[in-house]
């Protein structure tokens, strides 16, 4: 690191935010906690059977807090530097405590109580931890409140353990962008393969989920960041209907299609946290009890076949999951992408820019100006162009600027946006193939081995990715993600797409297709 960045980074506030291997092990944790830390192993061990360990006695939430700093300290900011955990949290270890106190009186608030989760930094905490979403601009944006997701996941037990790298501004400043690299957290690497793409732009929170680095992280979404990222790290990944779980308090894009969700090494750890983050009344959560009673026999599902252009190995993992469901008693109905599907992209990215100016510049607008003088989507691209060495090194910021040149919401072009993306994603898309298939679910494979990371070329079309998830994010439908196979190593996930406000169904038929599958491999760490 040269003076003038060491200088510069110092000034942004960004070296105080722990992410020094040192400064995690030296977190305040007792010499007690250290000990039941060090006899107590969290790799690969559900939220279930963490809760389990605690009510037992075998180890306290404050110990498991400390078991992941140590986690995070040997392998993600030291030695092989997964670089997913981009801050952590001074007050976790106080957050625990209290929530141990809470145990031994009795008091036990769910299932998350007393579980470390990571946070994508794009959503508020209110620890002393700023929001970033990767950016410097960002660097001293500190919170006086939780996001009300995360208030919610907070009042259920949850630990907030720290802030998830994550792909600068979620992947929507410039062409050509690398997954899960940020200015504030550098570049987060697979968890199956440290030269390959973690995708993203939730990068970090899928990382850190498959690497057992936390419990299980929380994402956002506006198209593919949770289920790809998830999907590539061998992780199930819920992308809820817009509007079940709270945006406020994060980042925007486009609060459209903008949603946070789960990240999670099985179907049932997810279902414990959306039955959490989700607003009242909004949308219902299968229980445990829900989840295992469900069998796959009569259900009737459309499935769509890879893409030509998909790996090689595609159509094996492929038939594997065809046979698994057949074999289950599932009534499968082949069918193709509908025109619908075509045509909306184009639509969605100019409705997008339209959206970002007007909603970034509303968020920037009721920050504390004190701590962030940028306060319009210009004044962003002023300070990037101010700082190029530290943001614009790897590639450029093309959508931010396009995004400036848009009007407001109320010209034409972006009504006549909008219209297109509902008329392809939704009514010509994916309500048409529920129509034909007269099916319950859609699946379609999740993507294809993860690329290796490439600073030169950049991002490359992914010709494994799902139509069907795409406009399940253009349309608001709720997407599910989890372990189908691997190829060369690396994991292969299936998307599950429901109507709206269906993910009660959607979890329940995930959590059948994982039971029968048992695709997930860990990956090897170190």
């Amino acid at each position: 690191m040269t003076l003038q960045r060491r200088q510069f980074l110092i000034r942004a506030g960004v070296l105080s935010l722990g992410l020094r291997a040192t400064d995690i092990r030296a977190a305040s944790a007792s010499a007690t906690e250290r000990r039941a830390a060090s006899d107590f192993d969290p790799v690969e061990r559900s939220l279930v059977l963490l809760q389990r360990a605690m009510t037992r006695g075998e180890v306290n939430s404050a110990a498991l807090v400390a078991a992941y700093f140590d986690r995070i300290a040997r392998f993600d900011h030291a030695g092989p530097q997964y670089r997913s955990v981009l801050a952590i949290n001074p007050a976790a270890l106080d957050a625990a405590r209290t929530l141990d106190q809470e145990r031994k009186a009795g008091k036990i608030r769910g299932p998350l109580h007393g579980i470390p989760l990571l946070i994508k930094d794009n959503i508020e905490t209110l620890d002393p931890l700023p929001t970033t979403a990767g950016s410097l601009a960002l660097a001293q944006s500190f919170h006086p409140s939780d996001a009300p997701l995360v208030a919610r996941l907070r009042a259920a037990g949850a630990v907030v353990l720290g802030k998830a790298n994550l792909s600068e501004w979620a992947n929507f400043r410039g062409d050509h962008s690398i997954s899960g690299w940020s200015a504030v957290g550098g570049q987060t690497r697979n968890a199956y393969d440290r030269l390959r793409n973690p995708s993203g732009s939730s990068a970090g929170s899928a990382v850190a989920a498959a690497a057992s680095f936390c419990a299980a992280a929380i994402g956002t979404e506006t198209d593919g960041s949770i289920l790809s990222p998830a999907s590539v790290n061998g992780l199930v990944g819920l992308k809820p209907t817009v509007g079940t779980v709270s945006g406020k308090g994060i980042v925007p894009i486009t609060p459209r299609q903008d949603t946070a969700g789960p990240m999670a090494r099985s179907v049932a750890d997810a279902a414990l946290l959306f039955a959490a983050m989700h607003e009242p009344g909004k949308a219902a959560a299968p229980g445990l009890a829900e989840l295992e009673a469900m069998r796959l026999r009569g259900l009737r599902i459309g499935v769509l076949a890879p893409a030509a252009s998909s790996h090689r190995g595609a159509a094996d993992v492929h038939q594997d999951v065809r046979a698994a469901l057949l074999q289950e008693g599932a009534v499968l109905v082949d069918t193709d992408a509908p025109a619908g599907f075509a045509v909306f992209g184009d639509a969605e990215y100019e409705a997008m820019l339209f959206e970002f100016k007007a909603a970034i510049g509303s968020y920037l607008a009721g920050l504390d100006p004190a701590r962030v003088p940028t306060r319009t989507l210009a004044s962003l691209i002023d300070f990037n162009r101010a700082h190029p060495a530290e943001e614009l090194r790897l590639f450029g910021q093309e959508i931010f600027e396009l995004a400036e040149t848009k009007g407001g919401l109320d010209d034409p072009a972006y009504r006549k946006a909008v219209d297109a993306v509902s008329l392809g994603a939704d009514t010509d898309g994916l309500a048409t193939l529920f129509t034909q298939t007269r099916a319950s679910l859609l699946l379609a494979l999740s993507n294809g081995p993860a690329e290796l990371i490439d600073t030169v070329w950049g991002e490359r079309p992914d010709g494994g990715w799902p139509q069907i998830a795409s406009a399940a994010a253009a349309a608001g439908y709720p997407s599910i993600t989890l372990p189908a196979g691997t190829i060369h190593g690396l994991p292969i996930g299936v998307t599950l797409v429901a109507r709206r406000f269906e993910e009660s169904a959607l979890l329940c038929a995930a959590f059948a297709l994982e039971r029968v599958l048992q695709a997930r491999k860990a990956p090897v760490i170190g």
